[in-house]
């Protein structure tokens, strides 16, 4: 161990609290290697709150490394400690092994970030970079990094923009490797919970209800994990009642500075509250089907969103459920639209169905699976060929993906 000095950036100071010495042992050696953390001290058990205190006091560490695996119940009790201490010190549990229930309990406990063994030098990249975000706000730094939002609508309910949403979510996670979150903004009829397979505590409302008081334990409580993508479900009963705007703003700026892409599932684009968010996304996807209604109703979309003065960069169509036996071609449907068609995801009910069933990310091996990857990779302005060899992805056309 380093003692404390005056110059230590870039890596995050650090207190380690390990009652497994074989995990402290081999956490240490791969932090040395990474040189993302720099332990200050080595706690060798659950210390009481009073002593914990005192080490914080004296090395005024910017991270605690926790040890969740040996005892989670003292570890809890110690992020409990941790997250209503000032000035705030942020927890990354460490786990001997790789441990999803105990990664979502961790998180929800109030860690911001979760390590195990080998703790590879990527996750302690990810991790540091976790905190340091964290930490901007209370640093006043200007150059924090935010997170990109992206929004799923649709002109016509059924069109598939959830499935668009959550799919595109897994595969941001995939391609980019970084966190992602799926917040589901349908008040009335959100079904991504639902699809997922989930059965959250909390909802949207209980972000919204309390946006003002948001910290990484708060949010820890109201996400739920799938497939390595962070949920906030829509309420289970639909909600009818109003609530100030800006309290939505907090909730998905709270957000950005957690994940590197927001990926917002809205209702139907003519709904006050989906136009709403479009205006707090870096970017909108208009989803429609080949079909004559949602034709319309997207050409109608396309034709309200320039009349509100939305730049036509600001907003792109998907198509979603293509089929060459359709009768109608991309340009058929540009001409509708009077707006380019940025992708196609071809119509695959057997893959949907058992992905939807398993409650799960599609199968890597299906056409419509390697066009969300594609799609992933556009959004993310990934080029070139992805770890499967897919073609690479032009971002001067749109990308059509029919089957």
């Amino acid at each position: 161990m380093t003692p404390r000095g005056i110059v230590r950036d870039p890596s995050l100071s650090a207190l380690l609290v390990a009652a497994d010495r074989d995990l402290a042992r081999a956490l240490e050696g791969a932090l040395q290697a990474a040189k993302c953390f720099e332990v200050l001290s080595d706690v060798k058990e659950y210390p009481s709150e009073q002593t914990l205190e005192i080490r914080l006091r004296q090395l005024q560490p910017d991270v605690v490394l926790l040890d969740v695996s040996t005892d989670f119940g003292e570890a809890e009790r110690i992020m409990r400690f941790l997250s209503s201490h000032q000035p705030v010190v942020r927890v990354v549990g460490v786990s001997a092994r790789n441990d999803p229930g105990l990664l979502v309990s961790a998180l929800r406990a109030g860690a911001a970030d979760f390590l195990f063994s080998p703790f590879e030098e990527s996750a302690q990249k990810e991790a540091a970079a976790q905190i340091k975000r964290l930490r901007e706000p209370e640093t006043g730094s200007l150059q924090q990094e935010f997170g990109r939002v992206i929004a799923f609508s649709s002109a016509k309910p059924g069109s598939g923009a959830t499935t668009m949403a959550i799919q595109t979510a897994y595969a941001l996670r995939r391609v980019s490797g970084k966190r992602v979150l799926l917040a589901d903004l349908d008040l009335l009829n959100g079904s991504a919970a639902f699809s997922l397979r989930l059965n959250p505590t909390y909802s949207i409302l209980d972000a919204l209800e309390r946006s003002d008081q948001l910290d990484p334990a708060l949010w820890g409580s109201l996400v739920v994990g799938s497939g390595g993508v962070d949920v906030l479900a829509a309420p289970d009963e639909p909600f009818h009642g109003v609530f100030e705007m800006s309290r939505l703003h907090e909730v998905i700026e709270y957000a950005r500075m957690l994940y590197s892409w927001v990926i917002l599932d809205l209702p139907a684009i003519f709904r006050q509250l989906s136009m709403f968010a479009l205006s707090e996304a870096e970017q909108a996807y208009l989803v429609a089907t080949p079909e004559l209604a949602s034709l319309h109703l997207g050409r109608r979309a396309v034709g309200m969103l320039q009349q509100l003065g939305f730049d036509r960069d600001r907003f792109r169509i998907l198509v979603n459920r293509t089929n060459r036996r359709d009768g109608i071609s991309t340009g058929d449907m540009e001409r509708i639209f009077s707006s380019p068609v940025f992708a196609s995801v071809p119509n695959d009910y057997f893959a949907l169905h058992k992905a939807v069933t398993r409650a799960e990310p599609l199968p890597p091996d299906t056409e419509i699976s390697r066009a969300f990857e594609q799609l992933a990779q556009r959004i993310a302005g990934i080029n070139g060929k992805d770890k499967r060899g897919s073609a690479a992805v032009v971002e001067q056309k749109p990308v059509l993906l029919e089957s």
